[in-house]
């Protein structure tokens, strides 16, 4: 891909790892024992997903005997999948600049926030979110519009002419809706840690159950 073009691959329901090496394996090391979904999906250089239809993949394994709990699981490369440990994080390096004609000029560094790596019982034929967007630390220009992009699978939101809606908030403030399957950008960040929350929702306003996927949130940083 040359730093271009990449694969993100979530184990579980954490952050994604972008996988630019397509030539080479992608290794999952000390994963724990028991239940784990693996989801990937192609990417743009600056992180907003291909959407079309082949693009997404998800399968689900099981682990026995497993690695050390005690220790994070990792690639090959050493980047973290998931860590027992919820107070690590690890940021990785910044990733190219986005073209010019994109819609932001945004440039997204890589970075985690780990949390418990669980498992959750999803089944592939129902309405799935899988989160992507917004992760890690943003700086200067990078600040100044920041993506939500997202993932849909069985599911077709209301401005798409399906019956399903993407409820977003950031800091625990009003909730606001995506009604068709493109990314957004925000802007107006303060410098600091933000928390933000995607789900999907039927038209009742519920968050539709199927394992607990579908409501995701995500730690991230602006710096001064």
């Amino acid at each position: 891909t040359g730093m271009g073009n990449h694969i993100h691959v979530i184990l579980d329901n954490q952050p994604y790892e972008a996988y630019y090496s397509l030539d080479q394996p992608f290794e999952l090391r000390n994963v724990s024992e028991g239940k784990h979904t693996l989801r990937v999906f192609a990417s743009r250089p600056w992180h907003e997903s291909y959407k079309n239809a082949g693009s997404f993949q998800m399968v689900t394994f099981t682990v026995k005997g497993g690695g050390d709990p005690a220790k994070p699981t990792t690639t090959n490369s050493g980047q973290m999948m998931g860590n027992s440990n919820s107070s690590l994080n690890t940021n990785a390096s910044s990733r190219p600049t986005m073209p010019a004609n994109a819609n932001t000029s945004a440039v997204l560094r890589e970075g985690k926030d780990m949390p418990s790596s669980t498992a959750s019982d999803v089944d592939a034929k129902k309405p799935l979110l899988t989160y992507s967007r917004p992760k890690g630390e943003y700086k200067g220009a990078d600040a100044e519009a920041i993506m939500i992009d997202f993932w849909l699978v069985n599911a077709k939101l209301q401005g798409d002419g399906g019956e399903f809606r993407v409820r977003y908030s950031v800091d625990g403030g009003e909730a606001k809706f995506i009604d068709k399957w493109e990314p957004i950008w925000l802007k107006g960040w303060t410098a600091g840690k933000h928390n933000v929350k995607l789900e999907l929702v039927d038209k009742a306003g519920n968050v539709v159950a199927n394992g607990d996927y579908n409501s995701t949130s995500r730690d991230i940083t602006v710096a001064p």
